[in-house]
């Protein structure tokens, strides 16, 4: 089984699956320069967490926010990204003779025994698994000609030369997005790795990302792939979006500017990061 690459497949799930805010120029990058009434100031990006090498040159304003600021901060510190891929997979493996079986509707084991036959691989090597790792195995970078090095946090870590880097959440909260959800939200989420329309989203996802359109990026996700589970969504994203924000608030307020970099799926929507630093008072500029 494929496991290299599942780490940031899980963590990009929102962005393969995630007051609005009106675009000001829809020509714009998903980068935003965020100011309070004393003038400090806070960068913020959304990612595409892999990309290929025809998608670069990347729009500019991310050097350019990138450049203007001396700490960084992504969704989990980098420094922990070593320890990531261990602990994602003890905590999608079943332990104790446990099984797939045990867990999900016989339909779904069907077609997933099928699915994996298909592909050679023996029943014993995927039944260990629980749904939402097999779901990232399946959503791994690589497998569609796609690289985690090659993504925004790629591209900004080789650009920051020693800059100061942190995360907004720590490695055990990101894994207990995931190893947290219910068995019929983890059924869900690989039965959406599935779904055909969920893997045409990726072209209309890119463009509006390029456009620094947040509002579309949102009505993709939320209407193409989590309409029919809503708390699937909640889980990924809003309850995630709310956790980080008075992190974010804080860091507005420090001593050093930041360039906050998440998954451009957490920007827009009644929830998202731009409406909720909206609502705080927040000066927000498209750049």
């Amino acid at each position: 089984m494929v496991k290299a690459g599942v780490i940031k497949s899980v963590f990009g799930f929102a962005i393969t699956i995630g007051c609005i805010w009106p675009p000001n120029n829809l020509t714009a990058a998903s980068v935003w320069k965020i100011s309070d009434s004393s003038g400090k100031v806070l960068y913020l990006g959304g990612s595409i967490h892999a990309l290929s090498s025809t998608d670069y040159p990347l729009p500019p304003e991310y050097a350019r926010a990138c450049d203007a600021s001396n700490h960084l901060v992504f969704e989990i510190d980098p420094k922990q990204m070593g320890m990531a891929g261990k602990s994602l997979s003890k905590a999608g493996e079943y332990s104790n003779g446990d099984s797939l079986k045990k867990h999900v509707d016989p339909r779904t084991y069907d077609y997933v025994r099928r699915f994996f036959a298909a592909l050679n691989v023996p029943e014993s090597k995927f039944a260990k698994f629980k749904p939402w790792y097999l779901a990232a195995m399946l959503q791994a970078p690589q497998l569609h000609g796609l690289s985690s090095d090659l993504g925004v946090e790629g591209f900004l870590k080789k650009r920051a030369k020693g800059k100061t880097m942190s995360g907004l959440e720590t490695l055990e909260e990101s894994v207990g997005t995931v190893s947290g959800l219910s068995d019929r939200q983890s059924e869900t989420m690989l039965l959406i790795t599935f779904i055909p329309s969920s893997r045409n989203i990726a072209g209309p996802l890119k463009q509006a990302w390029k456009k620094g359109d947040a509002d579309k990026i949102w009505t993709i996700v939320s209407s193409e792939m989590l309409a029919d589970m809503p708390s699937l969504a909640d889980r990924m994203i809003t309850r995630r979006n709310n956790r980080w924000m008075p992190k974010i608030d804080a860091l507005l307020h420090g001593n050093e500017t930041c360039f906050v970099v998440v998954g451009a799926a957490h920007m827009g929507g009644p929830s998202g990061v731009l409406t909720q630093l909206r609502q705080r008072g927040y000066k927000i500029e498209q750049l």
